[in-house]
């Protein structure tokens, strides 16, 4: 597939990092992680460089009831 993106003329590193960041726009930085096998800390940092507001995020199962 990169072969013909290439051939295309498609540059593939660009889009690989424009898709990432417009994800942490989007989604919080732990769930792109997962979700794409990154570090947490390497989508913490790309989501610092583009401005995401999920700087608050807490990571875990949110369907539980909190306790009390």
């Amino acid at each position: 597939m990169s072969a013909l993106l290439n051939k295309a003329g498609i540059p593939i590193a660009a889009a690989r990092g424009a898709a990432i960041r417009q994800q942490l726009l989007e989604l919080p930085a732990p769930v792109v992680a997962d979700a794409l096998g990154y570090h947490e800390k390497t989508t913490s940092r790309l989501r610092n460089e583009t401005g995401g507001t999920w700087s608050r995020y807490a990571p875990g199962d949110h369907t539980r009831s909190p306790a009390g």
